[in-house]
């Protein structure tokens, strides 16, 4: 049993068209009558996924208000965690939509899309990651959309262009792991030549079929979750099968330091 500090969205977070207030009963159906086991009562941080631009953002930044578990401060913002020995973890999470140029093709349908500021936010991103704290001993991003994948958006000109935008962002502040979701497997993917491994997780509901592309180290089509354990000196991330009779570990993955 994994006793968690805290769990991460990586977004697409209410299905189909995101909430249209902090009142909405998708806040029950999805959220809290499903999240119910003890375990589960613990701090959640949010990021935004494109099915949450087509309702109200800002109802979801306003739900942080009301609940004690869900953290959504702004649409994009960073956390600092201490680990152990003085160290700390330094979890960054982005919201991605803005920077998917599609979108921008139909602002009627991802709401106030073409009012987000990507420069602002690649500039904070920058800054951010590359903080001169020395007890920062991981970085770890958090999105929605890949930069890389095997599966059905394997050669999408969004997914490439997304990784033109920030593999070498990555790289330059040298983040550890970069967890996203948008497609419907679980995959971990880290490409010949760059020190930030890609965790997608992506399969909590809807299941879709994976496959493998350059740097691909597991895919699978199954339902399930990763966690992520930051020990001495390696973060161990465990990729978990969910099924009717509990739970099956399918790989394990370590990043030493």
């Amino acid at each position: 049993v994994l006793d968690a500090e805290f769990i991460v969205s990586v977004g697409d977070n209410f299905y189909p068209n995101g909430v249209q207030s902090t009142q909405d009963y998708h806040w029950i159906s999805s959220f809290e009558s499903i999240y119910t086991n003890p375990s589960l009562y613990t701090d959640w941080y949010v990021a935004l996924g494109n099915h949450d631009y087509r309702g109200s953002v800002q109802a979801q930044i306003d739900y942080s208000k009301i609940s004690r578990r869900w953290h959504l401060p702004s649409r994009y913002y960073s956390k600092t965690f201490e680990i152990e020995n003085g160290e700390k973890l330094l979890l960054v999470v982005m919201d991605t939509n803005p920077f998917i140029e599609d979108y921008h093709k139909s602002p009627e349908k991802y709401d106030g899309i073409k009012k987000q500021d990507t420069l602002a936010q690649t500039k904070w991103l920058e800054q951010t990651l590359g903080t001169s704290d020395p007890s920062i001993k991981w970085k770890i991003v958090v999105g929605h959309h890949p930069l890389y994948s095997g599966g059905k958006r394997k050669t999408d000109k969004n997914t490439l262009s997304f990784e033109k935008k920030f593999a070498n962002v990555f790289e330059k502040y040298k983040v550890d792991a970069y967890i996203c979701g948008h497609e419907h497997d679980l995959q971990i993917i880290k490409p010949k030549g760059r020190k930030t491994a890609q965790f997608l997780s992506g399969s909590g509901s809807e299941v879709r079929t994976t496959g493998n592309r350059e740097g691909t180290i597991f895919a699978a089509a199954e339902p399930g979750f990763m966690t992520f354990s930051i020990l001495k000196n390696k973060l161990l991330v465990q990729t978990v099968k969910a099924n009717a009779n509990g739970a099956q570990v399918l790989h394990q993955h370590e990043i030493s330091k």
